[in-house]
């Protein structure tokens, strides 16, 4: 029995040792700081087209000041419309841009609309075949949780995108919530890591026939708080 109980601490020890040595993923963070609370959220290094765009446009304050225009109960909340900054009340907002588009980075499976998601935003299949992204505009997703039988659904549908949804897929959109209609359709490019009751806050609030909340929901400021050692390269590198 002692000699057992030896090995056992000894496998714990071993097993602490290899994890503590294990070197952790750093993700590039940005905080965005709005008039409901703070979100942080995490930007993924599959996505770096989007990742450097995001960091960029982040740390020379193009966020600061505009709004989430577009917030959907149940869906998702959309902002980084220039033009949304300082807008007149009922304005109708969305269309602002950079002045370019980024080509997409659809990275499924691993990357995919379930609640928290942070994605980018892009004009209609029938004006933007090739699913470029907007320069600026971003969305959050909240959606909705799904049984198993309805998640079928959505199955079949990425299935008929030349997707497959894994079963960690399925499980997260059964016990955490999404959008999965938009899978294989929209980039995302990273995640809610805190600030998730805010998200749920902002897509509560009461909004106009455009979908705009009727009292401003503002991006008071964008700070990048963390760089990953593929975002320090690449911005070494320009």
């Amino acid at each position: 029995m002692k000699y057992r109980v030896i090995i056992l601490l000894v496998s714990i020890f071993c097993m602490s040792f290899s994890l503590q040595g294990k070197k952790r993923e750093k993700r590039s963070v940005v905080r965005i700081e709005t008039s409901e609370g703070i979100i942080r959220v995490a930007l993924s290094d599959d996505t770096p087209v989007h990742r450097d765009n995001f960091l960029k446009l982040s740390s020379e304050g193009f966020y600061d000041g505009t709004l989430f225009h577009r917030c959907i109960q149940d869906f998702m909340i959309q902002g980084g419309d220039p033009d949304s900054r300082g807008a007149a009340p009922g304005a109708v907002l969305g269309e602002g841009d950079t002045g370019y588009t980024l080509l997409p980075e659809i990275q499924l499976p691993y990357l995919y609309h379930v609640r928290g998601a942070l994605a980018a935003a892009r004009d209609p299949d029938d004006v933007n075949p090739e699913k470029r992204s907007s320069g600026c505009q971003f969305y959050i997703v909240w959606g909705k949780k799904f049984s198993d039988t309805s998640i079928r659904e959505k199955r079949e549908l990425l299935r008929s995108r030349g997707y497959e949804m894994t079963g960690k897929m399925v499980d997260d959109y059964i016990m955490k919530g999404g959008t999965p209609h938009l899978d294989g359709e929209y980039t995302v490019f990273g995640e809610v890591i805190e600030g998730l009751k805010v998200v749920r806050a902002i897509q509560l609030a009461p909004t106009d026939a455009n979908d705009r909340p009727r009292e401003d929901i503002v991006i008071q400021h964008m700070e990048v708080e963390q760089l990953s050692e593929a975002a320090q390269k690449s911005r070494q590198a320009k």
